[in-house]
């Protein structure tokens, strides 16, 4: 079976401030192609840039059996990662992960949110900013404010919970210029950060929970998981912000979270592998973030802990995700 690896090819200089989560690409391709050469695949790799026409010539020139999808978005560019998507489906190539339609609406956070809240499942309070001046906010205090097109945590650190009018409109500012519109002001919920991966195996399953320790002594220090958080070692941020596989939680709370991390994973049309991410308020009432329908899938990554949690052995998971995909066709 040939099998190609679909990835992104970084386009940040190494240096610039965000480099870390574009270029840690090349080593999860690296890392799937190894695993899938190892099962007996014949496996090629194609870096796609800002040319859809040499991605459809590589594709119509020498189709694969199957593509093992790890675009994310270009730099410039959030919307081609369900471009890319969709030029596999318009093609008939099957492949790996979500389709088009549920990374774009996973992609703009504000409309898988309301997506949500129209399901039912809960998630935090928010509204959109899309310009200057804002109406002053409505939602209480604290709030966090996020860049809604991005993920990995870009845009994400110290300054993104304000608790005042004036650090609302500076923040949001400060947004608007380096990531663009929109804005999502979400209610800051306090409590645990727990993730869940949600497999299809065939079967949907939600794996157990990580969850994302906050152990900075310092009660100004905002418990959130900035990027330096995931993609800075040795920083403050990434030190006093790690992961516990198997986290400690109740069975009541355990079920609840894998339900709606089921729920989550449906309403949203997800398919193959997606990473719902939780905060559990004080109250002990869960309140679903974010949707991940494209997370990491590296042998270092979150959704591998969840995998060694569940049992499941990481290269054994790869292989089996690329046979059904395949199996399904275009």
């Amino acid at each position: 079976m040939r099998v190609l690896i679909i990835y992104n090819e970084p386009l940040l200089p190494k240096d610039h401030p965000e480099a870390d989560s574009e270029h840690e690409i090349l080593y999860v391709a690296d890392a799937i192609g190894t695993i899938l050469k190892a099962a007996g695949f014949e496996v090629d790799a194609f870096g796609v840039d800002h040319r859809p026409d040499a991605l459809i010539a590589r594709l119509r020139a020498d189709p694969p059996d199957v593509v093992f999808n790890l675009f994310e978005h270009s730099t410039d560019h959030a919307a081609d990662e369900e471009w890319v998507a969709g030029i596999l489906q318009w093609l008939g190539i099957p492949f790996t992960g979500s389709p088009s339609q549920t990374i774009a609406v996973a992609r703009s956070k504000h409309l898988a949110k309301g997506v949500l809240q129209a399901a039912g499942l809960p998630t935090p309070p928010f509204r959109v900013i899309d310009r200057l001046p804002a109406a002053p906010n409505a939602l209480g205090w604290p709030i966090i404010l996020k860049p809604a097109g991005e993920d990995s945590s870009i845009g994400i650190d110290q300054g993104s919970v304000v608790v005042d009018d004036a650090a609302l409109v500076s923040r949001a500012a400060h947004i608007l210029e380096h990531y663009g519109p929109p804005v999502l002001v979400e209610g800051f919920i306090r409590g645990r950060e727990l993730s869940v991966s949600v497999i299809e195996n065939p079967d949907l399953r939600a794996l157990p929970p990580v969850e994302i320790l906050f152990i900075d002594p310092d009660p100004s220090f905002w418990p959130i998981l900035s990027y330096g958080g995931k993609w800075k070692p040795d920083t403050r941020e990434y030190d006093v912000t790690p992961p516990k596989y198997g986290a400690d939680v109740a069975e009541p709370l355990a079920t609840q979270i894998a339900d709606l991390a089921k729920r989550a994973f449906q309403v949203l049309g997800c398919r193959d592998y997606a990473r719902i991410d939780f905060r559990v308020s004080k109250d002990g009432q869960p309140w679903i973030i974010e949707i991940n329908p494209n997370p990491d899938i590296s042998p270092e990554a979150m959704l591998s802990g969840n995998l060694n949690s569940g049992g499941i052995r990481h290269s054994d998971y790869v292989v089996d995700l690329t046979r059904r995909a395949a199996a399904r066709g275009g």
